[in-house]
Parts: C-alpha cells; sequence; structure tokens
C-alpha cells in the first residue's frame, strides 16, 4: 500500500513539475467517454448478431488507448475466440 501510495505522490508530483496541468485530464476523459460509447454502438446496434463486449476497465482502456482500432480487436478477438 505504501509503494501506491509513493508512486501517486511522485506522478502527480511530475504532472504538476511538467506544467501539464488539467489539459491532459479533459483529454483522457473524454477519449474515456467515446471509447464507451463505441462499445454501447457496437452492442446495440446489432450489425453483428452474437456478439457481445463487456464494459469492464480492461475493454474501455484498450479502446481508449488504441482508439476505433481497439473496438475492432476486441470485435475480431471475440469472433476467433467465440
Amino acid at each position: 500500500m505504501g509503494v501506491l501510495i509513493v508512486s501517486g505522490f511522485l506522478l502527480i508530483m511530475t504532472v504538476f513539475r511538467k506544467r501539464l496541468g488539467w489539459a491532459w485530464l479533459s483529454i483522457f476523459g473524454t477519449h474515456l467517454i467515446l471509447a464507451a460509447i463505441a462499445i454501447y454502438v457496437v452492442n446495440f446496434s446489432g450489425i453483428i448478431t452474437d456478439v457481445h463486449i463487456p464494459l469492464n476497465p480492461a475493454t474501455i482502456g484498450a479502446v481508449t488507448i488504441l482508439g476505433l482500432p481497439g473496438v475492432l480487436l476486441l470485435l475480431g478477438l471475440k469472433i476467433t475466440l467465440l
């Protein structure tokens, strides 16, 4: 638990020392919301039947980092592994 607290404190210090401010947080939040919307669209559009991508931190994180190719990656994995 101590390592988590120290690393969190050092991360906050790095963010404010580099003068990144809060702009990165709004960009990350926008990407996070768009990732959730993209997964919802895939789940409820009915384009591909019997494919459901669960909304959990791993799937939303993949789509947040990778963007639209992340959604296609998750669809490919779901179809391949099913």
